[in-house]
């Protein structure tokens, strides 16, 4: 089944066209380890999920590409063009001349009606060329105008149109130090929305990405290439083919439905954050080697410290036990940095994946008490190596992992709003108090919810 990309803004333009790119130098890849039908039914499921066959040969990527502006977008069409591994849809996007100002209102009030019908036809011609739809995959950020703002409409235009579809989107968390005076806002509003339109949301934080460039990557100065290059690659690896159940035969077919099935088992709880081991320079992978049992030992004490990166760990973290003594301040004090779990997926890539013991993510102690471990977890595997990684684990984890910069974010927004802080920007374009309040709301529901777990 095919996923067709919609990249939303400027964020969303940029993230979008690195991930085909990632997909794409992946499949073109050398992969000795896999036989020559493990390699073409791999290139098969990626070609019939990403991208649609033209008369030329050259792969056409199932993507909408939409912006106020027109340089994002024209850049992509011309980069894309120029590789000569594939390419966008010339007749695919949709671009102005005037952006939305990082207006939130201005993308969603504005823009979204006025534009709607051509974006939504483009969208609808791209999902006819799908044989089988698995759904749409947005890509967007939370702190501008239109990929925050028009990305809200039109991921509930998704919804309408394609009810039966699933819609995942993907959104990048701003900068702590701030992008945008109004981005908490924006941040706000967007957040609340789609978690009533979307059917899970995929969060990766701009700062995360950037300690990640500086730290594991070795960058010096970090550009929004690297930062959007090293997001595509943590997207490649849970969006390219894997089987999805021991001993079968065929990669999986509803790449979207499967990850809803495993990962989403409540609507109250949609916030899903992805983790990626290893990531090291090009250069340096030479001279790395790397066993199933070291990775699969760090990802989940990663998963339980909520860390980010494989450098830097909390190896105190423990997770709680049922029935323990009352324990001391410092212990409880780990236990309050212990991340705890709805649902967690592992995905495998590389020779060896099935002596890999996955047993230390059966714990019990790891999930909420609703769930048996048996339904909170999955694994995922292929022999096949991913962009050059003899061996790689993601995790996509369900859990409190965003409770902290949530709290935050809701926080310094409310402080504006008590202050009525730029609120007229927002009243002009016709997005009242009532819908702020409608949005905090939302927001304390979802913080809520992930804090009782």
């Amino acid at each position: 089944m095919s996923i067709v990309t919609v990249q939303l803004g400027q964020c969303g333009n940029q993230i979008g066209h690195e991930v085909f790119n990632a997909i794409c130098s992946d499949v073109h890849g050398t992969h000795g380890l896999c036989s020559k039908k493990e390699n073409k039914s791999y290139h098969d499921a990626c070609k019939e999920r990403f991208f649609s066959e033209e008369k030329s040969g050259v792969p056409v990527a199932r993507a909408v590409l939409v912006d106020m502006e027109p340089k994002v977008i024209s850049q992509a069409l011309s980069i894309a063009a120029r590789s000569g591994y594939w390419k966008y849809d010339d007749r695919s996007h949709f671009c102005q001349k005037q952006g939305s100002g990082n207006n939130w209102a201005n993308g969603y009030s504005v823009h979204g009606p006025k534009h709607k019908d051509i974006i939504m036809n483009l969208v609808q011609k791209e999902a006819e060329k799908c044989d089988r739809l698995s759904g749409f995959f947005t890509i967007m950020s939370m702190a501008g105008g239109t990929g925050s703002g028009l990305g809200a409409f039109v991921t509930q235009c998704l919804k309408d149109a394609f009810p039966a579809s699933f819609i995942l989107n993907h959104v990048i968390w701003p900068y702590g130090t701030g992008e945008v005076i109004v981005q908490n806002y924006n941040s706000v509003l967007t957040l609340s929305h789609l978690y009533h339109s979307s059917d899970a949301l995929l969060v990766h934080e701009n700062d995360v990405i950037h300690k990640i460039c500086a730290q594991l990557m070795n960058i010096k100065q970090i550009s929004f290439r690297d930062v959007n290059q090293v997001i595509a690659h943590q997207l490649g690896s849970v969006f390219q083919p894997i089987y999805t159940a021991e001993g079968a035969l065929h990669y999986s077919r509803s790449p979207l439905g499967d990850l809803m099935e495993t990962l989403v088992p409540h609507p109250e709880f949609k916030m899903l954050g992805l983790r990626n081991i290893p990531q090291m320079p090009e250069s340096s992978l030479a001279y790395s080697s790397f066993s199933w049992p070291g990775l699969i030992k760090h990802l989940r004490q990663m998963l339980i410290a909520n860390a980010t990166m494989e450098e830097g760990i909390d190896w105190q973290v423990r997770p709680p036990r049922p029935g323990s003594s009352i324990p001391s301040k410092h212990s409880t004090s780990k236990l309050l940095h212990f991340n705890t779990s709805i649902a967690n997926l592992v995905i495998l890539r590389g020779k060896d994946m099935h002596s890999a013991d996955l047993g230390s993510f059966q714990d019990p102690a790891l999930y909420t008490s609703w769930l048996t471990p048996q339904d909170a977890f999955n694994l995922w595997k292929t022999p096949r190596a991913f962009n050059k990684y003899e061996k790689s684990a993601a995790l996509v984890s369900n859990s409190q992992f965003l409770l902290k910069p949530l709290d935050n974010l809701v926080g310094k927004a409310w402080n504006m709003f008590a202050s009525k802080a730029y609120i007229h920007q927002y009243t002009k374009f016709g997005i009242e108090e009532e819908d702020f309040l409608d949005s905090f709301t939302t927001l304390e529901q979802v913080i809520s919810s992930y804090t009782t777990l």
